[in-house]
């Protein structure tokens, strides 16, 4: 694979929704799902070989609807949850859906035809509300789902069959301006036991402790100049948190000091749809915006392997005075797409590989420069 181009996978019909899949631990593998209105839209797995330099694939319909996000479960190889639009007689509803395929199916590249789901769920979500944003899988919790519906979180135990909401924004006040604007997304919470929901609600972020209803455990106002898009959570580093927002600006946060950003960055030219750590070396970070640009960004300074955050008795003191680190700021931009690139991936086998995914179907398969990797590695 050329290293500054990538590799491409094309899709015949649009697509804005990527995901690794999470529980594969041997190959790079990637679901791919298309946003297109017509009647049957499609799921793809694909898989990339380093040795054949190539990208197979397997392809699943998805006969709900148009897909606009997706989710790998991380505790199964064989599940996905999508979140599609319905038209209806009183117009057009969004929901959630598990889907889980076979074994038999799990031979990339081999299978030429559309391929059926061994089992379909169509999550009740009407009762909460029209629009659904997200469901993201518990990282550690088997049997939890949490579902982002207009202006609420519900958690799914999928053991009993039940479940309750865990947050609601008002949706009448005089205090606030942010009140009538639904949740936007979320994602859960790598640390404090796994107990916090984070919520994305205009421009705050919002913190849920699912142990309370509604107990907001920690909250950041006025994140963005704009509408915060989306947020990852540092695996490697305690309380820290990535955003990105249609003021175009990348920002890192600590969330026990929530009044300033501890890193910002402002390279993108338009609204970033998607913000990413490296779950490995977290001082790279992955940024994709309707600029048509994914930028891969250093935040060393920061981050776990920031000098400070050495162990001195890992390594000598010599050779830490000796080693290079990469210098805070933009390392890469990647601009072989042509359209919005509303998801960046990182591979969860391969440090060094991601994926890039724009709404005219280009999936790119692209690696970080090698001056950089070996700058980290040696």
């Amino acid at each position: 694979m050329d290293e500054i181009n990538g590799l491409i996978y094309g899709l015949e019909l649009q697509a804005r929704a990527l995901s690794p899949q999470y529980a594969e631990t041997n190959e790079v593998r990637f679901f791919i799902a298309t946003n297109s209105l017509k009647p049957t839209n499609q799921i793809h797995l694909v898989e990339y070989s380093e040795e054949k330099s190539q990208i197979n694939s397997t392809i699943f319909e998805h006969s709900f609807g148009e897909v606009w996000k997706l989710n790998a479960n991380p505790h199964d190889l064989y599940e996905i949850a999508t979140c599609f639009n319905e038209q209806t007689s009183n117009g057009i509803k969004s929901k959630a859906a598990l889907l889980k395929y076979g074994e038999n199916a799990d031979i990339i590249g081999k299978v030429k035809t559309e391929l059926s789901w061994q089992q379909e769920e169509v999550l009740e979500t009407e009762i909460y509300g029209e629009k659904v944003k997200t469901v993201e899988f518990h990282p550690t919790q088997k049997q939890s789902l949490a579902c982002v519906i207009d202006n609420k979180v519900i958690l799914y135990d999928r053991a009993e069959s039940k479940t309750r909401q865990a947050a609601e924004i008002a949706s009448t006040s005089s205090s606030s301006k942010h009140l009538n604007h639904p949740f936007t997304g979320g994602k859960w919470s790598h640390h404090h036991q796994g107990q916090q929901f984070v919520a994305l609600h205009d421009t705050f972020i919002k913190a849920y402790d699912i142990r309370d209803n509604n107990h907001c455990a920690w909250s950041i106002e006025d994140s963005h100049g704009q509408l915060v898009r989306d947020i990852d959570c540092n695996l490697n580093k305690q309380c820290h948190f990535v955003t990105g927002g249609d003021d175009g600006f990348l920002k890192l946060w600590d969330c026990r000091m929530p009044k300033e950003a501890v890193f910002a960055r402002n390279d993108h030219a338009h609204w970033v749809w998607c913000v990413r750590f490296n779950t490995f070396h977290d001082q790279l970070i992955l940024s994709s915006s309707s600029d048509c640009k994914v930028l891969l960004t250093c935040a060393g300074s920061v981050s776990s392997e920031a000098a400070e955050n050495i162990n001195p008795n890992a390594i000598t003191s010599l050779e830490n005075t000796q080693r290079k680190y990469l210098d805070d700021g933009l390392l890469h931009t990647f601009e072989q797409h042509e359209d919005s690139v509303y998801c960046v991936e990182w591979s969860n086998v391969d440090p060094w590989i991601f994926a890039s995914l724009s709404y005219d179907g280009r999936l790119l398969i692209s690696k970080v420069p090698k001056q950089y990797k070996y700058q980290i590695i040696l």
